[in-house]
């Protein structure tokens, strides 16, 4: 009878145990970014490029006043928005989309991106104005400016355009390119999230990308 019991006990313990494996398998698995094929990617906004792109040198300059280079976008991701301050609408609605991404990643996450506004609109948008403006939306987030045919030339690399639109008196907006670009740790053009915008799909996408890039 101790016999029959201690079986039992024991079925009972082996069942158990592989129950618990198989449940801490499938957490792992659950925390683990999904990787998305090419076609999901592109279900999720996100256009990669077959073979990443170099661009030339540039030097501009952050909202603290600090100088920024090519070498700034080396060793973690980055995604850039190109916006300005006094835009009504479609830059404030993407910055925020933004802060909610990156407020949702591990800390880990957050150590290997950035996250920049580079103005098109330099005229107005001051190291001292993105100063007031970018870090609004996220104390980690960058603000970049600098001299408009630097700005424009890179810009012209990221497939991006813009446009000044008289309106009024003397006062303007800007007609812009709504993507977000996407450089990786290489410092490479690496592709662009076109919108609208999903915060969900931009975390999925990105975190899908950073698991399958090969460093």
């Amino acid at each position: 009878m101790n016999k029959t019991r201690k079986n039992i006990y024991l079925t009972v313990g082996v069942c158990l145990a592989f129950a618990v494996v198989l449940l801490l398998g499938f957490i792992y698995k659950l925390s683990q970014p999904r990787i998305l094929s090419d076609h999901e990617m592109r279900e999720y906004g996100a256009m990669v490029l077959p073979t990443p792109r170099h661009f030339s040198e540039f030097r501009l300059v952050d909202h603290r006043g600090e100088p920024f280079t090519p070498e700034d976008l080396k060793g973690k991701w980055t995604l850039i928005f190109f916006g300005f301050s006094h835009c009504p609408d479609v830059c404030p609605t993407t910055m925020g989309t933004l802060a909610r991404v990156y407020r949702e990643l591990d800390p880990g996450e957050q150590q290997d991106l950035q996250v920049l506004m580079v103005t098109v609109d330099p005229e107005r948008d001051t190291p001292e104005k993105l100063a007031q403006y970018v870090p609004y939306f996220h104390p980690d987030f960058i603000g970049v400016t600098g001299d408009r045919y630097e700005l424009l030339n890179l810009a012209t690399q990221l497939s991006v355009v813009y446009n000044k639109v008289p309106l009024e008196g003397d006062d303007y907006t800007m007609d812009h390119s709504g993507n977000i670009v996407i450089i990786n740790p290489k410092g490479d053009y690496h592709g662009f999230f076109r919108p609208p915008f999903e915060e969900g799909s931009l975390r999925v996408a990105w975190r899908s990308m950073r698991e399958k890039f090969d460093h």
